[in-house]
């Protein structure tokens, strides 16, 4: 039996000193364990350990015996299969990846479209993770496919079935770098807040319709960027400047984005906002959030009133996009660590770049280009992309 390799699974209620009573009798046979994994639903564990004799000279049926013995007085299932190594190696070469289904709730239907949308492109889910408590709002499945995957394509076919059947998907390679995300850059306008401060000036400047028609647009990607803001500043003009701080005063956070940026700076994340709304407003966010950077376009005022233009660089995409990899590289993290959050048009460029873009509750054409989009839960819920578990936020929010 050179070069096999026995796959042991046991089976049953959990209770303390299974772990050392098998792997103490594995020593003691002279095995050697190639790998382990267990896992408890409520009660119930499932225990799958592969193990080998070194130079494969050892007869493997005492051992065999004595686990069956072991596993009865445990009150344990076992089952055992011979692998060639061959099968092995072969197995351990498939790539792997992370999908994460959130929402309100995670149906069962839900899973089984995505399971078998998985599954036609020979993926395999060999685990599950309910990271949420209470209902089922998130879970978490680990994919292996063959090697080349066309992940694009499986990315595409989930997000579509999401937007189907009413929850979130994030596809991720599982990697070093999903687990070592160290920057987050979010929009402000309707990403960090739930408004768009530009219109919210425009209405009290009488021109509110008018503005966010305009804005409404730009968002869509339907106006050049840079135009469309400078066409909707010249509307403003004449806008007293206590307006602004009038506005900010009653600025509505995004359902969890508080918790979210407590949460990152409480585990070492840098943070920032880079906006095409108004430096004013990042300015205060900054400072209120804890942020690390803030970046945005200058209204120009002039004796206390907005004049109807702006000063200097305005912050479109591009210098969005621009603004991250530069505050990447003055931090000496690498994109792959980076994730970007935003909505519009004009967060396209940066949400590319990161090494996870996110459109949060995001306009139609962003939802059909990002990668992934979160619609059904609070901006913190992106911490479960992470792989942090409800219980873990609880923990580091304190």
């Amino acid at each position: 039996m050179d070069n096999r390799l026995i796959l042991i699974t046991m089976t049953g209620p959990d209770r303390p000193g299974i772990i050392a009573a098998v792997t103490g009798q594995i020593a003691a046979a002279g095995a050697r364990i190639r790998d382990i994994e267990q896992t408890v639903t409520h009660t119930l564990l499932s225990l799958s350990v592969i193990i080998d004799f070194p130079g494969g000279g050892s007869d493997q049926k005492p051992l065999i015996k004595e686990l069956l013995f072991l596993a009865k007085e445990l009150g344990l299932d076992l089952d055992f299969q011979v692998l060639a190594e061959e099968e092995y190696r072969r197995k351990s070469d498939r790539c792997a990846f992370v999908v994460t289904v959130l929402g309100g709730g995670v149906s069962a239907a839900a899973l089984a479209r995505v399971s078998g949308i998985l599954a036609d492109q020979e993926g395999n889910v060999e685990r599950i993770s309910k990271l949420n408590q209470g209902e089922l709002r998130c879970v978490e499945l680990l994919v292996t496919t063959p090697p080349r995957p066309d992940l694009r394509g499986m990315t595409r076919e989930l997000l579509q079935a999401g937007s189907e059947m009413g929850v979130d998907i994030a596809v991720q390679e599982e990697s070093l770098y999903r687990r070592a995300k160290r920057l987050v850059v979010m929009d402000m306008d309707s990403t960090l807040i739930q408004i768009e401060v530009i219109d919210e000036l425009a209405r009290i400047a009488g021109v509110g319709e008018q503005v966010a028609e305009i804005t409404e647009r730009a968002m869509n990607g339907e106006l050049d960027f840079q135009a469309s803001l400078r066409e909707r500043v010249a509307l403003l003009k004449g806008l007293k400047a206590e307006a602004l701080e009038m506005v900010y005063r009653s600025v509505p956070f995004t359902p969890g984005a508080k918790t979210l940026v407590r949460t990152l700076r409480r585990l070492g994340f840098k943070t920032a906002v880079i906006s095409g709304g108004f430096k004013f407003f990042t300015d205060r966010l900054k400072a209120e959030l804890g942020l690390d950077y803030a970046y945005a376009n200058q209204l120009e005022i002039a004796d206390g009133v907005v004049t109807g233009g702006l000063v200097g660089e305005i912050v479109d995409g591009a210098r969005k996009a621009q603004l991250l990899e530069e505050i990447s590289e003055r931090e000496g993290i690498t994109l792959d660590q980076v994730i970007a959050i935003g909505d519009g048009a004009n967060d396209l460029p940066m949400l590319g770049r990161a090494g996870l873009g996110i459109a949060y509750n995001a306009k139609a054409r962003v939802r059909e280009q990002a990668d992934t989009h979160i619609s059904h839960l609070g901006l913190d819920s992106i911490l479960y992309l992470l792989g942090l578990s409800e219980k873990e936020m609880a923990e580091i929010g304190g």
